[in-house]
């Protein structure tokens, strides 16, 4: 008796054809995806980190404005 379907893969080989294609296709996939999130999220952290600069720039230029408004004034040298 011949087979209607000669060589047709049973349930282990599809399973490994699966395996191989989930990891030629989907880990890359899954990997741009986290990596894209991951530098989206960037954009807010530096805009936070910028504001933080730029508050404690003010408040050194402030201390700056202080100190010398005080040596000026020659109350304490």
């Amino acid at each position: 008796m011949v087979p209607l379907f000669p060589g047709v893969p049973g349930g282990p080989e599809l399973l490994v054809i699966l395996l191989l294609l989930v990891a030629l296709f989907g880990v890359p996939i899954v990997i741009a995806v986290l990596g894209w999130q991951y530098l989206a999220g960037d954009d807010d952290q530096i805009e936070a980190l910028e504001a933080r600069v730029r508050d404690l720039e003010s408040e050194l230029d402030e201390a700056d404005d202080d100190e010398s408004r005080e040596r000026t004034d020659g109350s304490q040298e």
